[in-house]
C-alpha cells in the first residue's frame, strides 16, 4: 500500500467521506448536517480492503475535516466514537448525541 495511492476526500453529494485507494472505493463514513453539526452515522471499509488501517486513516481525515470547517461532532457510528474515545484531541468538537445546539 503506497500512501500516494490512498486519498481521502468530501463527497458532499453522497453525504459522505471516501477513501480510495489507486482510484478504487476503499470505505466511507456517512454524515449528515444537522443545525450546524455534523452527525456521523455509519463507516465502513469494504471486506477487500479490511486490516489495513484504512478505517483509522478515514476517520482522521474526516473528523479533521469537521474540526477545520469549525462544526462540532455528534459520533452516532459506533466506529468513529471508538476513535473519538481513542483520540482526546478532538474533544473539544465533540457534542454528544442528544444535545442541543445553542
Amino acid at each position: 500500500m503506497t500512501e500516494d495511492r490512498i486519498v481521502v476526500r468530501r463527497n458532499a453529494e453522497e453525504h459522505r467521506f471516501e477513501i480510495r485507494e489507486g482510484g478504487e472505493l476503499a470505505g466511507y463514513a456517512v454524515y449528515r448536517e444537522e443545525e450546524g453539526r455534523t452527525v456521523f452515522t455509519h463507516t465502513i471499509v469494504l471486506p477487500a480492503f479490511g486490516g489495513r488501517g484504512l478505517g483509522t486513516r478515514l476517520a482522521k481525515a474526516a473528523l479533521d475535516a469537521v474540526v477545520e470547517d469549525g462544526g462540532p461532532i455528534v459520533p452516532r457510528c459506533p466506529f468513529i466514537a471508538s476513535y473519538l474515545v481513542e483520540h482526546p484531541e478532538y474533544a473539544a468538537h465533540v457534542e454528544q448525541p442528544g444535545a442541543t445546539a445553542s
